[in-house]
C-alpha cells in the first residue's frame, strides 16, 4: 500500500480511535507480541502510549499498518 493510500483510508481517523480499536482486537500483550514497543508492555495505558505514540513517528507508523490489516467491520468507520 503507497503512503498516498494509506494517508486515505486514516483520513479523518483519530490515534485514539485506531488505538482504541487495536485494543479491543488483540489487548495489551496481543500488541506487544505484533509491535514490540515498551509502552505496549510495561504499565501500558491509553494516555501513555497516545503520548509515545505522537511524538515518535516510527512507532506510529507500524501502529497505523497493523489498524489498516483489520477487517472493515473492526474498524470504527467500516473502511
Amino acid at each position: 500500500m503507497d503512503k498516498q493510500q494509506h494517508r486515505d483510508l486514516l483520513h479523518g481517523v483519530k490515534l485514539e480511535t485506531v488505538l482504541t480499536r487495536l485494543l479491543k482486537k488483540h489487548g495489551w500483550e496481543g500488541l506487544y507480541s505484533r509491535i514490540k514497543i515498551n509502552c505496549f508492555a510495561k504499565t501500558p495505558s491509553l494516555k501513555s502510549s497516545l503520548t509515545f505514540l505522537r511524538k515518535t513517528p516510527w512507532a506510529r507508523e507500524k501502529v497505523e499498518n497493523l489498524y489498516m490489516y483489520l477487517k472493515p467491520e473492526d474498524r470504527e468507520d467500516g473502511r
